[in-house]
């Protein structure tokens, strides 16, 4: 019996929803450039580059190892600032039935937030919750709001 789930997690930023919006969508090879430690590519494998129906694939370490996730951009929202990625290849298809993963950034009082949301699907009770992706990615936007900060 498969069981949904899903987990959100939050981020307080400085930067506008634009920046973030248009480093994972048009740019996310500045990443690279910024956390080398976190990510190390983004390959486009079909498609333009941001658009929805694009296959690309992450390169990045995460809890020390070198893991990969090959997505397709579901769906992109300019204005509300909400990117959506389909997981279909990669560590988290072999541990989860089904992995898409939000991304969203709005004000919040006198500021902004990211807010990154999973919903997948686990095979079984045994599977955890993808907490260390979850903070793998709040730790990433937060490395990315310092350095545009410099």
């Amino acid at each position: 019996m498969a069981l949904a789930g899903k987990l959100i997690g939050y981020v307080e930023i400085s930067k506008k929803g634009d920046f973030f919006h248009d480093l994972f969508r048009h740019n996310p090879h500045k990443m690279v450039a910024i956390a080398p430690e976190r990510a190390h590519d983004c390959e486009l494998h079909e498609g333009d580059r941001g658009a929805v129906g694009s296959v690309i694939t992450w390169h990045y370490t995460e809890g020390g190892k070198r893991k990969i996730s090959k997505q397709i951009i579901e769906y992109v929202n300019e204005e509300n600032h909400t990117i959506v990625f389909n997981v279909i290849g990669g560590e988290l298809v072999e541990i989860y039935k089904s992995f898409k993963i939000t991304l969203h950034v709005e004000p919040k009082g006198d500021g902004k937030v990211a807010t990154w949301t999973f919903e997948f699907e686990k095979p079984d009770t045994s599977v955890p919750y993808p907490t260390s992706v979850m903070d793998f990615l709040c730790k990433l936007v937060k490395d990315l709001d310092a350095h545009d900060k410099a």
